[in-house]
């Protein structure tokens, strides 16, 4: 559970857990496990599906998004063997290419990246998912307007020597940087990136083309 999702329960349902301090808890305090259950509680009782949202799929967890988010209320990052131990859990759940092809169309790509419709409750099921790259990274220069919650993707390929993905010595970078959109976990165990294959957002196709707008040599991205 998230940090916002413990304040939600703190501020919610003070009078409650003033008074419910069992084990873990201390001067009346709530434990997380105990505000986990009550988080639960007002999730059940206060969100309903609407539209193609559905509150199991919106609020769905794992362990890495349990261990993360844990490590996030206590203010410190996992120890190094539970993140290595998460990172490979999460690099199992990769998908590769089923035709070996890892690059698309970049022009595709950064429709893709520029779009960040679908999921929402205004959405419908024949809306098609956008990766919503802006929202944290700078990519093509002529952008004005993008987030810095990620580091800059500007020069992606020419930073690393990629001049012909389809060259031996790119493979590397290729699969990396399929690996990455796939499942960002796998590579950093609590990253802020979506897991955007490995959680529906965006399917095989539509990666193939974020890998191209990033590796493409003819990309805005590497001009």
């Amino acid at each position: 559970m998230s940090k916002n999702k413990h304040i939600l329960a703190l501020a919610a349902a003070a009078a409650l857990v003033a008074g419910c301090a069992g084990s873990g808890s201390t001067a009346g305090t709530p434990s997380s496990a105990e505000l986990d259950a009550l988080t639960q509680q007002i999730i059940k009782a206060d969100f309903h599906d609407k539209g193609i949202v559905k509150v199991a799929e919106a609020f769905r967890d794992d362990e890495t998004m349990r261990l993360c988010n844990a490590a996030d209320v206590a203010g410190k990052p996992l120890d190094n063997a539970t993140a290595k131990r998460i990172e490979e859990l999460n690099m199992k759940t990769i998908q590769w290419p089923s035709d070996g092809k890892f690059l698309g169309d970049w022009k595709e790509g950064e429709k893709i990246a520029q779009s960040g419709r679908g999921l929402t409750w205004t959405d419908t099921a024949k809306t098609v998912n956008g990766g919503n790259c802006y929202n944290c990274h700078q990519i093509d220069k002529k952008e004005i307007s993008f987030g810095t919650i990620g580091p800059s993707l500007y020069n992606y390929g020419k930073l690393r020597g990629v001049k012909d993905p389809a060259s031996p010595a790119a493979q590397e970078v290729v699969k990396y940087t399929w690996g990455k959109i796939w499942n960002s976990k796998a590579y950093n165990a609590c990253s802020n990136m979506p897991r955007a294959g490995h959680m529906g957002i965006l399917n095989e196709e539509q990666v193939r083309h974020l890998v191209a707008l990033l590796l493409d040599p003819k990309s805005p991205v590497n001009q």
